[in-house]
């Protein structure tokens, strides 16, 4: 993972954030997807490099999305594992809402967790609350070592999670034990890193959301000194016993035992990111906490971009400025210029 593919990849994730702006409050989720998914495509096959997509959006049969052993590149230069998420915030880009980020992380061939597209549990501190927290254990627990390592009080503690009605109860408990919790409604990917860098402004993420983004997440955290806990789901656990549901479950589970993982098991950052030859690139597409989003007048666009290499614990913040006067180009197509 040396400096020129770190570059690339911050060039795809670009190209991916401007694809979807292009879809920005028109209200079609799955076309900003589409868009993002074949201009990251795009720029991947570009990169000198033999890659495969370990975490992505499906499988085989569900392309056009970046499938789990899709193979990228020119096919030439090093074996890559790639960790993809086009667009984290989906619902936010076509809602014109903010923190909706195109995120990539990439290491060398067995550096990624290669969990199946499926839920998952997820606990996230910064450096100064590493070791402190278990899943096995309660979240009130997790909450009072939390805030003990870090010398506050619980109503001093700011935690992250998903606004979604499998939450609710977890957000009011948390409330009545005094703590402060932000509650958003997508992009968890964004909001673990937040909890790891010294003025992100929140202390822990909690929540269940999806597997992908958990493992693009923690290729960040643990570049940036974290630490993460995970716990894949089936889906009957997070989303009741219909026997679709129960179908689906069944079917994960299979998908599981056939990568030895074990659903339903704490997985520590270590079994998530086996170790730190990795790259982690995001950019902006909405303005957020995190990055600021795409301004485009004409055709200019400006991008901000989080490029880290976990080897050399290098953080670099990009800005870029797009001259899209090239209508002879496919990506040019795709970003609606």
């Amino acid at each position: 993972m040396n400096r020129a593919l770190a570059i690339e990849f911050s060039r795809v994730t670009e190209a991916a954030a401007l694809a979807g702006f292009a879809w920005l409050g028109r209200g079609n989720k799955n076309a900003a997807d589409d868009a993002a998914v074949q201009a990251m495509r795009l720029m991947l096959n570009q990169v000198e490099m033999s890659g495969k997509v370990v975490i992505g959006e499906g499988e085989i049969d569900d392309a056009p999305m970046l499938y789990i052993g899709e193979k990228l590149g020119t096919g030439k230069g090093a074996e890559v594992s790639i960790a993809v998420d086009p667009i984290d915030g989906t619902r936010m880009t076509a809602m014109g809402q903010s923190n909706a980020i195109s995120v990539l992380a990439a290491g060398g061939k067995d550096t990624f967790l290669r969990a199946p597209d499926m839920y998952m549990e997820k606990l996230v501190v910064g450096p100064e609350a590493k070791d402190m927290i278990d899943l096995n254990l309660p979240l009130e627990q997790n909450l009072r070592r939390v805030a003990s390592k870090m010398g506050k009080l619980l109503s001093q503690l700011t935690v992250i999670t998903l606004d979604k009605p499998r939450h609710t109860d977890v957000i009011r408990k948390m409330q009545d034990l005094g703590v402060k919790v932000m509650a958003i409604p997508d992009g968890d990917v964004a909001a673990s890193i937040l909890c790891c860098l010294p003025d992100g402004g929140a202390d822990m993420l909690y929540g269940i959301g999806g597997a992908p983004e958990g493992v693009v997440a923690a290729a960040a955290i643990r570049a940036l000194g974290g630490e993460m806990q995970a716990r894949l789901l089936p889906r009957h656990l997070v989303k009741g016993n219909s026997s679709e549901n129960q179908v689906i479950a069944a079917d994960e589970i299979r998908r599981c035992k056939e990568v030895n993982i074990e659903v339903n098991t704490v997985l520590k950052l270590e079994d998530l990111v086996r170790d730190d030859n990795l790259v982690f690139s995001a950019t902006g597409i909405t303005n957020g906490d995190l990055l600021k989003g795409i301004h485009r007048r004409g055709n200019l666009a400006t991008t901000e971009t989080l490029l880290i290499r976990g080897r050399s614990r290098t953080i670099r913040r990009i800005q870029s400025v797009h001259y899209l006067d090239r209508k002879d180009t496919a990506l040019y197509r795709l970003i609606g210029a």
